[in-house]
């Protein structure tokens, strides 16, 4: 129902009275119309609860809460299949600590139908339960987290630029997959302290975003590795540590045939100097999804770039 079903009713009962029913309409139609479902006007209501409250209790706060919304095909009945929850419930508590930079824990508080919905909330501490509200901080690690994410799944649903928050991705993609796997579409409602609501959601249009910026493309580059070996495998493998300190650098050379370091007869703690080349998976967020080190002949001796592993 949307905030104009009252002015429809209206119009519906002076029907039989065309005079009374233009009065009326020129009435309702100076008021002019309000274009508002029910969860809009729920936020404002919300909104304006802690400001009255303040009037008697200056510290006064509203409970969070973070409502889930499931909808997909097999979401009619309203209820919460187990392998959906143990699929989904993790990875969202994870996402949210990602995008807060600090661990965030949720628990369920209940699940109601709509077509499923999840409610749930962050756990409190046993302390915080007791200590004085004006000693609350403004702003909970859990707000922080869900307004960072729901800012970016909306940027997901509209196909924008999403490389700066490019650290939480991995986490964003473990429940996308899970979403995929159930042909389930995710809404985010975040209520916080302060009366704010907070929305986003992830359908199927944002999750093949997701999955086409996760395509990678290789990046070759020729580099020289010199050091000692530290490792040798039958399966053409070499591990070269590239200094003396516990920290230096190490990395596993692959030989594309195993019978040409054989022929070498490498032993353990010989210095060597490999032409390699340096290959990266490189996904469109510019994460390297995947390194590699293929030999590709002996080198003259010559200091090793500083590359991270």
């Amino acid at each position: 129902m949307t905030g104009d079903s009252w002015r429809e009713r209206r119009r519906a009962l002076l029907r039989d009275d065309p005079a009374e029913a233009e009065r009326a309409a020129r009435l309702l139609d100076q008021l002019g119309t309000e274009d508002r479902d029910d969860e809009e006007i729920e936020a404002d209501h919300r909104a304006s609860r802690p400001a009255a409250a303040r009037e008697y209790a200056p510290g006064a706060r509203l409970d969070e809460e973070l409502r889930l919304r499931l909808t997909g095909p097999d979401t009619d009945g309203g209820a919460l299949r187990f392998q959906w929850g143990d699929a989904l419930l993790q990875p969202v508590e994870h996402m949210v600590s990602v995008a807060a930079g600090t661990p965030v824990q949720l628990e369920l508080t209940g699940i109601s139908a709509g077509s499923i919905v999840v409610h749930a909330r962050p756990v409190t501490a046993p302390g915080d339960a007791d200590s004085e509200a004006l000693d609350a901080p403004a702003t909970s690690a859990a707000s922080t987290g869900l307004g960072t994410l729901t800012t970016l799944l909306d940027a997901l649903e509209s196909e924008h630029d999403v490389r700066e928050w490019a650290r939480l991705f991995d986490a964003v993609e473990s429940v996308s997959r899970a979403l995929n796997r159930y042909a389930l579409d995710l809404g985010v409602t975040w209520y916080d302290a302060e009366g704010h609501v907070r929305r986003a959601r992830l359908t199927e249009r944002g999750r093949n975003y997701v999955r086409r910026l996760r395509e990678t493309k290789d990046r070759d580059q020729e580099i020289i590795i010199s050091g000692r070996i530290t490792e040798l495998r039958e399966s053409g493998l070499v591990k070269v540590k590239t200094g003396t300190a516990k920290n230096a650098p190490a990395y596993d050379v692959r030989f594309e045939e195993p019978e040409e370091l054989l022929r070498m007869r490498p032993g353990l703690g010989d210095n060597v100097h490999f032409r390699v080349c340096f290959r990266q998976q490189l996904d469109s967020m510019g994460i390297a999804r995947s390194t590699e080190y293929t030999y590709l002949g002996p080198a003259a001796e010559q200091t090793s770039l500083p590359l991270e592993p």
